[in-house]
This record gives C-alpha cells, sequence and structure tokens, in this order.
C-alpha cells in the first residue's frame, strides 16, 4: 500500500508508476553517469508537461490545486519508478514561490543546493539562505539527481517552513524507492532456486522479507503522516497546527531515511551477486537512499527535537474525517452516550449491552451490526460522555465464533452473559509440545455417552484460575491429517477432572495456568460446529470486524521515558534514545490509523494491521528496557517487583520482564514473520 489511502490517490499513484515506467528512466539515469551540465532534458521535458512538481500549486498560478498530500503520493510514485532530473527540488520551489517551475533549492544554511546542479548559471531559479556566493554543479552518489555546491556565501538563518516542506517531500521520495526495493527482493525470491528450491521458502529469507515489509510500512505510514500534517498545516497557520506538522516532520526523519537505507540494503542481499552488480538497477535505488538521507540530515537530532516536543506535552493527533458520515447519526449516538453516562457505575454496561454499544459491530441483537463510521461515531461520544468500555478479554474470541457458528441454543446461553460480564472465559488452545503449532496439539476427546472425554494438558492459560468457561481445542480424529482432526468444545471449568495449577512467571507472578484434564465430559451440546471443524473454528473472526478509534498516542513506557527526560539530567546520547523510542511508537499508532482508514473506505486490513503487532512488540519491549536502563545503577537497589509497586523502578522493572512475554504470546515473532511472508508478500511455503 503507499502513502494514498483513498481510492482516488491510489489511481494517481498507479497511473503515474504507469507514466514513469514509459519514460525508461532508468536508462536515461545510466546514460547521464558522469554528466553534470544541463542532462536528462528529455524526462523533464515530460514531467514539466505532466504538471508533476506543481500538483499542490494553486490553480490560479498555473498548477494543478491538489494538497500536498496528493503531491506526496505523485513524488512516491516518481521515484518508485527513480524518475531523474530534479523533481524534489522543482516541487519545493514551486510551492516556495507559488509559480510551477524547476528550482534549485538550499534547505540548510552553509548546505548543499538540492537539484540545483544543472541550474547553477540561472539564479532566478536557485532558492538560496546564504547571501551571496559561488553556485557550482558536483556529481553526486545520486546518479538520478544532479545537486549543486554554495562557496564563499555569508551564513543564513533557517527557513523552517523550507526545512519542514524539504523534510515532508524527501520522506515521500524515500517511501517510494522503499517499495520498488521490497517488490523487487519479493519478486525475486519467487523465482531464484537454490539447492532445489526458491530461495523464498527459506525461513532465513522469508524473514528478511518480513523484516523489509515491516520497515517499508513505518516508512509509508510516517511519510504519510508528515504530508497529512502539512495539508492540515495550509488551512490552520496556528502555533498547534505548527507544532503538529513539526512533530510528523521529526517522526518521518527520524523513520523514513535510515529505513530506505536499510531496506535498499537488504534487498541487494535478497538479490545475492546480481544485486552487487552495476547492471541491476538495486544500486541506483540504494545510492538515492543514501543520498536523500544525507540532504534531510540526521536521523538523532530529529529523534532529540522529538524528546524536548515530548517533554512539553506534544503529542501526534490524528483527526479521522467521516467525510459527513456522521452527521444523521451522531446526536441519537450522543444522547444515547450521555444516557448511559448518566446511569450508576454499576448499571452502565448492562446499559451497554442492551443499546449495542459494547461490540457494535456484532449483529443485532447482541449489537447493530454497525459500519465502520458509525462504530467510531461510538467511539468518539462514548469517550465524550465519559464511558469506558469494560474489557470482554477471552470472551472477545469466544463470542464471536460461538455467534458465527454456534446453535441457537448456545447463543442463546451464552453471548449475553459473557457481554454482561456473568461469564468469565479462557482459552485452552496451548499445549507443551503446540504452542505455535497448534495443529500438533495432542490433547484427545473419545466419544462417550452424550458427549465426548477429554484428556491432555494445557498450558499458558490465562484466567484459568476463576474462568467459569473455556474455549479448547482437542483431537477427534487421531487419524486425520493434523488440521483435520480437530474439533471445538466449550468446556464447563467446574467439571470435575480438571485441575489448574498455577504457572510462576519471570516477574515473580502467577499470571498463567497449567490446566490439566483427565476424562473431563464435555456434553454434545457443547461441541461448536460439526466434530472435525474445530481448526477453521479457531481461525475465525466475524465478517464484520471491529474498527477501533485508533491514535498515534505514545505507550506506557514511552511516555515513562518522556517523564525520565523532564525530571533527570539525560545527556544528549540518552535523550535521543528517547526521541526514537517517540517515533516508533508513534508509527504504531500512525499504521493503526491507516488501517480505520482504510476501514472506513471499504478496505480490508493490508500489511500495515499485522505489521502493527510486530511493530507494537519492538515498541514495547525496547520502550520498557530503555527505561531500566535510563536509571542506571539504582537497578542494583531494587524493591519488590510488581506491575503497582510503590518504588517506581521496581514497577519499570517489572514491565521490562512482563514485556519478553509479547513476542511468544499469540504467535512467536518468528512465526508471524513467516506468516507475513507468505500470506502477505506471497513466498513460497
Amino acid at each position: 500500500m503507499s502513502i494514498g489511502i483513498s481510492d482516488e490517490q491510489a489511481e494517481l499513484a498507479d497511473s503515474l508508476r504507469k507514466w514513469a515506467a514509459s519514460l525508461s528512466p532508468l536508462a536515461a539515469v545510466r546514460a547521464a553517469e558522469g554528466e553534470v551540465s544541463a542532462c536528462f532534458a528529455d524526462v523533464w521535458a515530460a514531467a514539466d508537461e505532466m504538471g508533476i512538481a506543481a500538483i499542490a500549486v494553486p490553480e490560479s498560478a498555473g498548477g494543478g490545486g491538489g494538497s500536498l498530500l496528493d503531491q506526496a503520493v505523485a513524488l512516491e510514485a516518481c521515484a518508485h519508478e527513480l524518475v531523474p532530473g530534479g523533481l524534489l527540488g522543482a516541487t519545493i520551489g514551486s510551492l516556495l514561490t507559488g509559480r510551477p517551475g524547476r528550482y534549485g533549492v538550499q534547505v540548510h544554511p552553509g548546505g548543499v543546493v538540492w537539484d540545483g546542479g544543472a541550474l547553477a548559471a540561472d539564479p532566478d531559479r536557485l532558492l538560496l539562505l546564504d547571501d551571496g556566493g559561488t553556485v557550482t554543479s558536483e556529481p553526486g552518489l545520486d546518479l538520478g539527481s544532479r545537486h549543486a555546491r554554495l562557496a564563499g556565501g555569508a551564513a543564513a538563518s533557517t527557513d523552517e517552513r523550507r526545512r519542514l516542506l524539504a523534510v515532508t517531500l524527501a520522506a515521500a521520495e524515500a517511501s517510494g524507492v522503499t517499495r520498488w526495493c521490497l517488490e523487487t527482493a519479493v519478486d525475486y525470491a519467487k523465482v531464484r532456486e537454490q539447492f532445489g528450491q526458491k530461495i523464498g521458502a527459506f525461513q532465513a529469507i522469508k524473514h528478511l522479507c518480513a523484516q523489509m515489509l515491516e520497515t517499508a510500512e513505518s516508512v509509508t505510514a510516517a511519510a504519510w503522516d508528515a504530508a497529512g500534517a502539512a495539508t492540515l498545516h495550509d488551512t490552520d497557520d496556528s502555533a498547534d497546527a505548527d507544532a503538529q506538522w513539526a512533530f510528523a516532520v521529526d517522526v518521518a526523519q527520524a523513520i523514513c531515511f535510515d529505513g530506505a537505507v536499510e531496506v535498499a540494503k537488504a534487498c541487494i542481499q535478497v538479490l545475492g551477486g546480481i544485486g552487487f552488480t552495476y547492471e541491476h538497477d538495486a544500486h541506483l535505488y540504494l545510492r538515492r537512499a543514501l543520498s536523500l538521507r544525507a540532504l534531510v540530515g540526521s536521523a538523532d537530532a530529529a529523534a532529540e527535537r522529538l524528546t524536548a516536543a515530548a517533554v512539553t506535552g506534544t503529542r501526534r493527533r490524528v483527526d479521522v474525517d467521516l467525510e459527513g458520515r456522521d452527521e444523521a447519526i451522531r446526536p441519537g449516538v450522543r444522547t444515547t452516550s450521555e444516557q448511559i453516562a448518566g446511569l450508576p457505575a454499576a448499571e452502565q454496561r448492562a446499559a451497554l449491552v442492551d443499546a449495542g454499544y459494547l461490540t457494535p459491530h456484532w449483529p443485532a441483537p447482541y449489537g447493530l451490526g454497525a459500519d465502520p463510521a458509525t462504530q467510531l461515531v461510538i467511539d468518539q461520544e462514548l469517550g465524550r460522555a465519559g464511558v469506558v468500555r469494560p474489557d470482554l478479554v477471552i470472551a472477545g474470541w469466544a463470542v464471536p465464533t460461538i455467534l458465527a457458528h454456534g446453535t441457537d441454543a448456545q447463543r442463546e446461553r451464552f453471548v449475553r452473559p459473557s457481554l454482561l460480564g456473568e461469564l468469565t472465559w479462557c482459552q485452552l488452545f496451548s499445549e507443551p509440545g503446540s504452542g505455535s503449532d497448534l495443529a500438533s496439539l495432542r490433547t484427545r476427546a473419545v466419544r462417550v455417552d452424550g458427549g465426548w472425554s477429554l484428556t491432555g494438558q494445557k498450558v499458558w492459560t490465562s484466567v484459568a484460575e476463576r474462568a467459569d468457561w473455556g474455549i479448547c481445542l482437542a483431537r477427534t480424529d487421531p487419524d486425520a491429517p493434523q488440521h483435520k482432526g480437530i474439533t471445538y468444545f466449550l468446556v464447563d471449568m467446574r467439571s470435575p477432572g480438571i485441575e489448574v495449577r498455577p504457572l510462576r512467571e519471570i516477574t515473580g507472578e502467577a499470571l498463567f495456568n497449567e490446566v490439566f484434564l483427565d476424562d473431563v465430559l464435555v456434553p454434545d451440546d457443547c461441541v461448536v460446529a460439526e466434530p472435525g471443524d474445530g481448526w477453521k473454528l479457531a481461525r475465525t473472526t466475524l465478517a464484520n470486524e471491529r474498527v477501533a478509534m485508533a491514535s498515534a498516542r505514545l505507550t506506557k513506557s514511552v511516555e515513562r521515558a518522556v517523564e525520565l527526560a523532564a525530571t533527570r539530567d539525560l545527556g544528549p546520547v540518552a535523550r535521543t534514545e528517547v526521541g526514537h523510542q517517540v517515533a516508533l511508537a508513534t508509527v504504531g499508532g500512525l499504521l493503526g490509523v491507516r488501517t480505520t482508514l482504510r476501514a472506513l473506505g471499504g478496505h480490508g486490513p493490508g500489511a500495515e494491521s499485522s505489521v502493527a503487532k510486530l511493530l507494537g512488540v519492538r515498541s514495547r519491549q525496547e520502550s520498557s528496557e530503555l527505561v531500566v536502563t535510563l536509571q542506571g545503577d539504582d537497578l542494583a537497589l531494587l524493591g519488590p517487583l510488581g506491575k503497582e509497586s510503590d518504588d517506581p523502578l521496581a514497577a519499570d522493572v517489572w514491565e521490562q520482564l512482563n514485556t519478553r512475554c509479547l513476542s511468544i504470546a499469540g504467535g512467536t515473532t518468528q512465526i508471524l514473520r513467516n506468516v507475513a511472508g507468505e500470506r502477505i508478500l506471497g513466498l513460497p511455503r
């Protein structure tokens, strides 16, 4: 998925990629190697005719009248094909002057003149910060660009708007470079054979490509957000709009350019020897990525600015525009939400259930069958009224399966009591020998009079010690293939033959349990669907997925790191590390916002929804570890661990240790990368 989310922007990106490819841009880049005078004339003439660099310039000035986000989509598409000749400088200059044309732009005082190499003799087209001096063309690392050197000028003050524009648009180019590198590596891994099979089937290659996907989605999200913040800034000249755009730009600078370089390098690694040859195009994209990173400046400097902004209270806020779809429903939702808020706390849950607001995406009578826009309005209005929905925990997984595949009697028996909190559920899936490899489970179910007898051992079972019911997978046909002979049971946790033993974890607490089943009777009316359907049911989600009101807020440990930066003299290195975690957590939230916007547009979840979990795990683990590291040798004088400990450091260490489970629970990070490689990127099994 490119920067653009709307159908119109997706069509723009697709048409521009095709147009750019028709220009044979890479042939032009190779033909101009070493040439520092006027070059790429044919490509530039075509770009000028298309008005690529002036998409966001007002129509009254000869531009396209589009948004800055539209402009970013166009630059990303052109960078995907490595269109040469100075689009970046031309776009920045056209936006700064309000006049479409070719420009060389000095973004940093004393720095390089971006895309000024072919314009050294045309001072009217050079937008310089320094006074005086001589502009000379210089060959550069990026064979598709012609930058220039300014010598002898007097240093001038920084133009902040110019810098923000430049980083915003350069991030869009970085996203295009990243996308090409990912696609090229994946396409090659699908066809290149070694040792008798496609290299994409090798787990090492699959994981490398999945990590490229994670980085590419992060780069895209950060570039998209910077362009979106710039678009809103064009209609809002408030100090808050300034701060939001600057924050989004610093996130992009911290994420996009290092990310583009890493993906370009990984592309060459997947390509192997052919990728290291001059004849292959991969090195041209690596050169562009390295050049962009050098032009925009240090990611660490951006990270330190993010820390400073976060300490003063700035957080990225991304508003979701419902485009009028909320106007007809919002008054009624607001009234109902306020009525629920006015009830005693003990009565609010039942009112949420009765209104369908606890699970609005579920079908009636347990929900509203609400579309994404209605779900978001309900989220907004409940939040505005101060109503907090209770967490269904495991019931949120068990009940949808019963709704979709259970009998009317099962729905009547289990759904409403679960919503009301009268029933607590646990999940009896994992076993000592089958964690991520769920299909290898060994708990057996044998047919007996009136039902089934279950015998086996389950592990890592949260809340089993207090659960009323458990959803359980057991093997009913030992002769069937692994995925075929499994059945989905609803198990009364008070049944004879069930023993629950707590498992003490590395935090010192016991949140998980082992569950032993010894000839546990499960009646026939507690089998969901048919025997043998269990594997399919275990992967069930309702067709009408829950759409959450995503935000780019920071996670608990990142907020704690910001608190430490505000209250301790951490030094520049540590403050930079905090800023990088601020950027990573913000991008994790942005991925969620993009998923929400895709749902509003009628599209299913894209790659960003899968990447968000992997990125979220990394963010929480890294930030919780950083929080402890920032406190130095105080760790040696630690009090008793506990999530709510009176000793802040003890609580911080508890969080660090507890987050180790995140890359294991719900499928290990390595297994999820296998899944991403196969199901998203299409790599062979």
